[in-house]
């Protein structure tokens, strides 16, 4: 049966149309009217959008039927085993590994010019793996999130003051891009995996939150890194034109590029799959039972990530850059603004870890947070994080003056707010800043800044770290109207007079029929 006439697979891409078609409408119409570009960079543009499109559809089939079945079996094993050497150990080994694959990381260390590729990926996957240790013993030993996320922030703002200053956005942005396409499904299914052990009641509300503080591994990595590497950091600014003059010029941009992608997606999805292979034999699994289902949907995950990559970077980061560098350099630069929000908004539901997420928060809350109500929080903190993101390239204003205040909100709110949406907030921070943000946020504002003459490491960057701050407020705020709604019903509940039922006395004597008897 071909691909096209699975029905699971075409409802896949249909949603990742709904998702990519409103930001890939507003860039055209920005680059056939205000901002003209060469017909070669349109061209790859739309070519782009098609390869999005076909390949968020098959990723995240793929991560349904692989990602989060490996993940949660991992998880529930290696619990089920009470070893807790070994829960340090796969927990660390996984992290660390899962992350080195991560494409988002890669594409965050290449536009990093100052520090070799290798030691900013290795130091940013050592950080994920130690959290995601710290990740699985918090949920073992049942301790609350909002405790570890207060502990932790309190060392990354007292290390603000000794980092230097061009690392501290690097930093933040490393903590977003890190929680990918590859990370979320697993890590998220991890969690579910070594919660499902559990059986009192705030088991499920721990099965969230490993996104979150995974999260916060990377920005103290970069962190100690810029205390040790005594360099500026530096970034690549110049992300180049399409070199292209006919149909077959723009054809092989792609095709050249196929190859890099088809390795780096094999180096990010295939270790995963043996290591599960390999512990699922040291496990005693049964047989084959379920294996072939979860290689289909490894093949679905790969195919769909070289496409979803390569469209991304091929045909959406030259255009983010030369559509952001226009735009600011015009007279009415303040108009990146209000268009950065738009696009935030709409560049968001574009992420493939994103649908992963909602769908699992959905399934497990029993529609306690409906996807919609998440996905409509996401899109205005993501919107909202844009248009401060803007602002900065526009003003230069320091990046600690808007995350501080931002997390210390955050933290505040944890304390009003039922822990799951606390959990669930802070996971979707991570979540909304992936490839999209990466590869089309992240250029659009080093092309705004290069044009205003502003300084790309300290002002540019940090798009990222905006990103992934706003869902924490906006999340825990459909939290608290939650809780207050809740509340409400209860008290109107509590104060609505329950009426004692009547009972009649019904007296049946032997002349009585059928017909006397009266049924309640």
């Amino acid at each position: 049966m071909s691909l096209f006439k699975n029905t699971i697979l075409t409802e896949k891409i249909v949603e990742s149309l709904k998702s990519v078609l409103p930001v890939t409408f507003i860039v055209l119409l920005l680059l056939v009217t205000i901002v003209p570009v060469p017909a070669a960079m349109l061209v790859s543009f739309l070519i782009g959008a098609v390869m999005l499109v076909i390949g968020m559809g098959l990723f995240t089939l793929g991560a349904e039927t692989s990602m989060t079945p490996m993940g949660e079996y991992v998880g529930s094993e290696m619990t089920k085993s009470k070893k807790l050497p070994l829960i340090v150990f796969v927990s660390l080994f996984v992290g660390i590994m899962i992350t080195i694959s991560e494409p988002d990381l890669q594409v965050l260390a290449e536009q990093v010019s100052s520090i070799p590729n290798f030691t900013l990926v290795l130091t940013v996957s050592i950080g994920v793996g130690i959290m995601l240790v710290v990740s699985m013993l918090r949920i073992i030993f049942k301790i609350k999130l909002k405790y570890l996320l207060i502990f932790f922030y309190a060392i990354v703002f007292g290390l603000l003051f000794f980092v230097p200053e061009n690392f501290i956005p690097m930093s933040f942005d490393s903590g977003g891009v890190t929680t990918g396409p590859m990370t979320v499904p697993f890590i998220m299914a991890l969690g579910v995996g070594v919660a499902s052990i559990r059986s009192d009641d705030g088991a499920e509300d721990d099965s969230f939150g490993l996104v979150a503080l995974c999260s916060i591994g990377p920005i103290l990595a970069v962190m100690l890194l810029g205390l040790i590497f005594d360099v500026d950091a530096q970034v690549v600014s110049n992300y180049g034109m399409p070199d292209a003059d006919t149909s077959r010029d723009i054809t092989m941009l792609f095709v050249r590029d196929i190859p890099h992608y088809l390795k780096e997606v094999a180096i990010a999805v295939f270790p995963i799959v043996i290591f599960f292979l390999v512990f699922r034999l040291i496990r005693g699994g049964r047989g084959k039972k379920g294996v072939g289902k979860i290689l289909v949907g490894v093949a679905y995950t790969y195919v769909g990530l070289v496409l979803f990559l390569t469209g991304v970077n091929v045909g959406f980061m030259p255009v983010g850059n030369y559509l952001g560098h226009e735009l600011a350099a015009s007279e009415f630069s303040w108009i990146i603004v209000p268009l950065g929000m738009v696009i935030g908004y709409f560049i968001v539901a574009a992420e493939p870890a994103v649908h992963v997420l909602t769908k699992q928060v959905e399934e497990a809350t029993s529609g306690t947070i409906p996807g919609k109500a998440l996905s409509l929080s996401l899109s205005l903190g993501v919107a909202a994080s844009v248009g401060i993101a803007m602002l900065r390239v526009l003003t230069g204003i320091s990046i600690l003056w808007i995350i501080i205040p931002g997390y210390l909100i955050a933290i505040v709110l944890s304390f009003f707010v039922p822990d799951l949406f606390t959990s669930v907030a802070f996971d979707s921070g991570g979540v909304a800043s992936g490839p999209m943000t990466a590869t089309f946020l992240l250029p659009f504002a080093v092309g705004a800044c290069s044009a205003v003459g502003g300084n790309i490491v300290t002002d540019a960057f940090g798009v990222v770290a905006m990103v992934a701050m706003t869902p924490l407020i906006a999340i825990q705020i459909l939290g608290l109207i939650y809780k207050i709604k809740l509340n409400k019903t209860q008290k109107e509940l509590a104060d609505t007079p329950v009426e004692e039922p009547v009972i009649e006395e019904i007296i049946i004597t032997p002349d009585s029929s059928d017909d006397d008897i009266i049924e309640f």
